[in-house]
C-alpha cells in the first residue's frame, strides 16, 4: 500500500530566507531589501540613492545568494521536528523554486539539519510538478505546503485533490501576506500545522473538489 505524500516548499516554510537575504544584500551589495513589503517587486533599492533595482538585476542577486550564501539560512522554528513527525507517516518531497542548478545545494543544506528527502529544484508554477509527483507516487492522500498564494492557485488548478496549506514561517512578512483563497488552511506555526497535516493524513481522504462559481 502506498503511503501519503507531503510536498513542501523550503524558503519561509522550512528555512528562513528573506531575512538572511536582506542582511546579505545590505552588507555585500549596498542594497536595502524592504522585507516588510512581502514581495520582491520594488522592494530592492540602492542604499546610496533609494532607486529601485531593475527587474534584470534581481535574479543575479538571488542566484548569487543561492549559489554561495545558503549557509546564512536557518530553520523555521519547529520545521525539522515537524518533518520528522510527518515523515514517520508519509513520504515527503521538497519542491523548491531555486531551479535545477541549485537543487544539490538545497539537498546539502537540508542534510546539514539532518533532514533527508527528495528535492526538486523547479521554476514557475508548481501545479504541473505536483501533478507529476501524484502520478509517480499515487498516494491515497497528499498535502501541499507553500508560502506563496500563487502556488496554491497553480496546484488547485492542476491537482485539486491535493490538500493545500498556506504557511508563511517568517514573522517579518507573515502579517502582510493575505491568506490564499486557493488553500484549505492558513497556518504559520509548525506545532499547529503539524496537527492539521497529521489529521489530513489520518483521515486519508483526498481534498474535496472545488465548488463551481
Amino acid at each position: 500500500m502506498t503511503r501519503p505524500l507531503v510536498i513542501t516548499d523550503c524558503d519561509e516554510v522550512l528555512m528562513h530566507m528573506v531575512v538572511p537575504f536582506a542582511e546579505w544584500v545590505d552588507a555585500e551589495h549596498g542594497v536595502i531589501f524592504r522585507i516588510e513589503d512581502a514581495s520582491f517587486a520594488g522592494a530592492l533599492k540602492r542604499k546610496e540613492c533609494g532607486t529601485p533595482l531593475e527587474a534584470a538585476e534581481v535574479w543575479p542577486l538571488l542566484d548569487g545568494f543561492f549559489r554561495n550564501e545558503m549557509k546564512r539560512q536557518y530553520p523555521i522554528p519547529g520545521a525539522m521536528a515537524a518533518m520528522a513527525t510527518i515523515g514517520a507517516e508519509a513520504d515527503i518531497v521538497v519542491l523548491t523554486n531555486v531551479g535545477p542548478e541549485h537543487q544539490q545545494a538545497r539537498i546539502d543544506q537540508l542534510a546539514r539539519h539532518d533532514f533527508h528527502a527528495p528535492v526538486i529544484g523547479s521554476r514557475g508554477g508548481k501545479g504541473e510538478p505536483v501533478r507529476r509527483l501524484i502520478e509517480q507516487y499515487r498516494p491515497p492522500v497528499a498535502v501541499f505546503i507553500d508560502d506563496l498564494a500563487g502556488q496554491h492557485r497553480s496546484v488547485a488548478e492542476e491537482a485539486p485533490e491535493v490538500w493545500r496549506l498556506h504557511f508563511v514561517g517568517e514573522p517579518a512578512i507573515a502579517g502582510r501576506v493575505a491568506a490564499s483563497p486557493h488553500a484549505h488552511a492558513r497556518i504559520d506555526d509548525w506545532k499547529t500545522a503539524t496537527r492539521w497535516i497529521m489529521t489530513r493524513l489520518a483521515e486519508n481522504i483526498p481534498a474535496p473538489a472545488p465548488q463551481p462559481v
